[in-house]
């Protein structure tokens, strides 16, 4: 059985009743939102030696980290860095998204060699492998589809982005409507060229319960791709994507009652004031299941810097109702990711989704803001650094213009306001 079926059943799993400790709740509260599909706990019922994570309502943002290969950059061994720095950075989960080399040895070596949840596009490997075997994508067949998704499940995938939630109708819309960037979901080009090509339904969206069997054989939670997610800030919350909404709702529907863990892919570009509004449209058309997004990015025009727009849009996406960010790094729109671009990605991610955890109210947001004011105030560097989301860099930079011991920061000095201030006031540390 699912953790869904088994928790419409009452009956609180080993994973809920620690995930509940760890969130702050009891876990009879965990295994009704779990009953409900507001929450979703990642670990296919085939990896042993995996932590399971809870993501959904009322609970910490969690952050998720894209590594991969690509057919240019074939180096398994440089993903596995970036595995290890990400986990290191305080990634919750990792989405493995190679389109080069052996994927089926390296999937087996990551999950084998890390404990995080790990996830997958199936239709990326499918395309690969068609290529390969049929000399183009789009000659991939649907029995290699639902191949691949068994396979990536029973291998012990915890949670698979599959694009069913586009049709002809969409895409349709989609030619007649004129957006700027058509489509930028890898996923959704392999499967509406696939369309196009065979001139048939797309097989996801139309065996959709293929899908389902597998994601419940497993108790692998299904992320419905966002196939149709606009590309920049001008296409939000257009008709096709507004579209594809509406049918990701209706597949949604039909995971819940199949028993299939399940949460909602997201934008993706988006300006700021059309945030809340994105996020209550998808909360309100797929029954509140969990929603992941990228980013949001509210502009288009920081290459180079899409880690400090993603980051924006991810606390005001995270304070409006989604749960689940996949970060932006530096690289984004220019190239394969190095293991600093992970790095900066993971941590501004993380400082976004924490930013909207305290306006949540999520247990412990506030505290830990609390306790690095208090060691603010009492001039207690080690502590200020211990208790900073990156101790790392914290420290080197305190190190770089600052005396050995020196009371104060360089910034101020013996100026330092509040140890001047607090001197007067007869309290004592302090810092700028």
């Amino acid at each position: 059985m699912t953790q869904l079926i088994k928790a419409r059943q009452g009956i609180i799993t080993p994973e809920v009743e620690r995930l509940a400790k760890v969130e702050g709740l009891t876990a009879e509260e965990l295994c009704e939102k779990v009953a409900q599909g507001r929450v979703v706990i990642l670990k296919n019922k085939q990896r042993k030696n995996s932590i399971a994570i809870a993501v959904g309502e009322g609970l910490r943002t969690k952050v998720n980290a894209n590594i991969g290969t690509s057919p240019d950059c074939v180096d398994f061994s440089d993903e596995l860095h970036k595995i290890r720095v990400a986990v290191a950075a305080g990634a919750d989960s990792i989405m493995e998204l190679s389109i080069g080399g052996d994927v089926d040895a390296f999937h087996r070596q990551v999950l084998d060699t890390f404990t995080l949840p790990v996830g997958s596009v199936p239709t990326y490997q499918t395309g690969m492998e068609s290529i390969a075997k049929h000399g183009s994508v789009v000659d991939m067949t649907a029995e290699d589809m639902f191949e691949m998704i068994e396979r990536q499940a029973e291998r012990g995938i915890d949670f698979m982005a599959i694009h069913a939630a586009l049709n002809m109708s969409i895409v349709e819309r989609l030619k007649n409507q004129g957006r700027i960037t058509d489509i930028v979901s890898r996923g959704g080009a392999f499967l509406t060229g696939w369309m196009f090509h065979n001139e048939q339904e797309n097989p996801l969206y139309t065996q959709f319960d293929r899908v389902l069997e597998i994601c419940k054989k497993y108790d692998v939670t299904l992320s419905v791709g966002d196939a149709i997610r606009p590309g920049c800030i001008e296409d939000s919350l257009d008709r096709a994507q507004v579209q594809g909404v509406i049918v990701a709702g209706e597949l949604v529907q039909r995971a819940l009652e199949a028993g299939v863990q399940v949460m909602v892919e997201g934008p993706g570009h988006v300006p700021v004031d059309q945030i809340p509004a994105t996020i209550l449209l998808q909360k309100q058309l797929c029954h509140h299941v969990p929603y992941y997004i990228l980013g949001n990015l509210v502009t288009d025009i920081a290459p180079g810097y899409d880690h400090i727009t993603g980051a924006i849009g991810a606390t005001a996406a995270a304070m409006a109702g989604a749960n689940f960010i996949c970060y932006v790094t530096p690289a984004e729109h220019l190239r394969l990711p190095t293991a600093e671009d992970v790095h900066a990605g993971v941590i501004a991610t993380r400082i976004a989704t924490h930013a909207a955890d305290i306006v949540n109210k999520v247990k412990g947001a506030r505290e830990w803001d609390l306790a690095m004011a208090h060691a603010r105030k009492a001039l207690d560097w080690n502590k200020q650094i211990e208790l900073s989301i990156d101790p790392p860099t914290a420290r080197r930079i305190r190190g770089e213009r600052n005396e050995e011991g020196a009371e104060a920061c360089s910034m101020c000095g013996g100026f330092c306001a509040m140890k001047l201030v607090g001197e007067h006031l007869g309290k004592t540390g302090g810092t700028c």
